[in-house]
């Protein structure tokens, strides 16, 4: 199967999930970082980007629904 052709069997958020777990696969094999500071940093943007949204009011990135 092509990269191309994977990327028209899954959705957008689907596509994405792959990305990020594709460069943190590589990055930490390549001793970048390791999968600890990867999860820690995660956490951090999502912690963030759950308070930019409760401040604004509105859902703008949909990472309030990994909240529930």
């Amino acid at each position: 199967m092509s990269f191309d052709d994977a990327l028209d069997l899954v959705a957008r958020d689907e596509k994405f999930k792959g990305t990020v777990y594709a460069m943190n696969t590589l990055l930490i094999h390549k001793g970048i970082y390791s999968r600890e500071e990867f999860e820690r940093l995660f956490v951090e943007w999502v912690q963030k980007e759950l308070k930019k949204e409760s401040r604004q009011g509105h859902v703008s990135t949909g990472v309030s629904a990994l909240s529930s």
